[in-house]
């Protein structure tokens, strides 16, 4: 570790042993999901462990998680290492900005997630999945990830952006799906950016694949702004000497959406397929609720308050597979948790894949259960208990605009669809910044 390094106290959390240089980096990029488990169960509620990068402190407990990412959450940034990954397709969106950037942008977007916008949203999403359903044929056979990786990125062009992405929908999700793989390389993770790694070259071509299509819907809505999509919000706004963004600043808030706003909904679908697939009782369940409510109705806004098995079977997923797997964090100055100092500068990292899997939160916790997600079970689960999108101000922006479209689009293929997974396929997942399956997920389709 360079001289730069924060200083660890001799009295630092318990840890695992590392290597030299690499310290823990190359077991936990071998098996991250059983490296982050294992720690947590070896070393509790908070464990000391090192990367090339330095001191890693990994939180395992709700109320120390809690406390970075909601009580003293000014405290906490993403930290440039997180950015590094992140910068090279998103630049410098709200996903990670920093300070009086982040504010005002997260302002300028917020209204698009108000409710009474997001109430707009749903007979969109139905219509998206029903038109999608139309190209599933009885006794096919589909990559079901990839299916949803694209309904889900046109919903969001037209939702957010109010266009329509047919054309682009291969050119947009290839580039963003090259982004997230390439990120799983060491390289990428441990050497200094500016140094040019084959995954980084990728990124590049990403990229500019990407621009050509951000920037020409940007200047589609220069010469045809409407009120309502994001895109003409971020152009109309001023700063107080009235200098508008950048046509740069805006590319990233749009790519960040984008790739946000699509990613993990498809990522908790798919695991959701998989699960009921895998679970025939609780299938049967949710396909009994969608008849007893809908009736083969499209479904609406207005059904989801009784669609209560329907909204269980979403949460089991997410406790069970977060799309998003981990938080990272830096104090900007020391902190004091669970009795251990934190140094500025080192490494936060607080795991849902962990947290939500915990036995002491969760009566047989491998089990997908969704019946135990009752109003009474929520009451008694420690704040951070469950936290797929994050906390705090960080917390995910578009969460109640996520779970509206996970319910929507559930409740639509389902009323139509069994879906039997191919006999031998196993879901096993890579941590890039998503928990993304390592091989795809085909999926056999039965018209009910």
């Amino acid at each position: 570790m360079g001289s730069d390094t924060p200083a660890i106290a001799d009295d630092r959390p318990p840890g695992p042993d590392g290597l030299p240089v690499l310290g823990n980096q190359l077991a936990f990029l071998r098996d991250p999901y059983g490296f982050m488990t294992r720690i947590a169960r070896e070393y509790g509620d908070i464990a000391y462990w090192e990367d090339p990068g330095g001191p890693v402190f990994q939180l395992n407990h709700p109320d120390y998680i809690e406390q970075v990412l909601v009580q003293n959450n000014q405290n906490y940034v993403k930290g440039e290492r997180f950015q590094n990954v992140l910068s090279p397709i998103t630049g410098n969106g709200i996903l990670n900005s920093e300070g009086a950037v982040w504010r005002r942008n997260r302002h300028l977007i917020q209204p698009a997630f108000a409710p009474d916008r997001i109430e707009e949203y749903a007979s969109m999403m139905t219509a998206f999945t029903e038109d999608a359903l139309e190209e599933w044929a009885d006794g096919q056979t589909r990559l079901f990830h990839e299916d949803m990786m694209e309904l889900t990125l046109k919903i969001v062009a037209r939702a957010l952006f109010g266009v329509d992405i047919d054309d682009d929908v291969d050119t947009v999700g290839s580039a963003l799906e090259e982004f997230m793989l390439a990120t799983e390389s060491l390289p990428h993770l441990v050497l200094p950016p500016q140094i040019p790694t084959p995954s980084r070259r990728r990124i590049q071509r990403a990229r500019a694949d990407l621009d050509a299509v951000v920037y020409r819907l940007i200047d589609e809505r220069k010469a045809n702004p409407t009120d309502r999509d994001v895109i003409s919000k971020l152009l109309e706004v001023t700063d107080e000497e009235g200098n508008r963004l950048s046509d740069e600043e805006i590319r990233d808030e749009v790519v960040t959406l984008l790739l946000a706003g699509h990613e993990t909904t498809a990522l908790s679908l798919t695991f959701t397929a998989y699960l009921l697939a895998t679970n025939p009782a609780a299938e049967r369940r949710l396909v009994d609720e969608l008849e007893d409510v809908l009736g083969g109705d499209t479904p609406t806004m207005d059904d989801l308050s009784e669609l209560t098995y329907t909204e269980q079977v979403v949460k089991e997923s997410m406790r069970l597979y977060p799309p998003v797997p981990g938080i990272v964090r830096e104090p900007v100055k020391p902190d004091i948790i669970g009795g251990y100092e934190i140094p500025a500068g080192a490494t936060v990292r607080m795991h849902q894949w962990v947290v939500h899997r915990d036995p002491r939160w969760y009566d047989d916790p491998l089990a997908f259960r969704p019946e135990r997600w009752t109003d009474e079970m929520e009451s008694e689960l420690p704040k951070l208990a469950y936290f797929p999108f994050a906390a705090g101000p960080r917390r995910c922006i578009g969460d109640r605009f996520a779970m509206l479209e996970a319910r929507l689009i559930l409740a639509t293929i389902y009323q139509s669809s069994h879906l039997e997974v191919v006999p031998g396929t196993e879901l096993d997942l890579l941590a890039t910044i998503t928990a993304r399956p390592k091989d795809e997920i085909p999926m056999t389709v039965h018209r009910r």
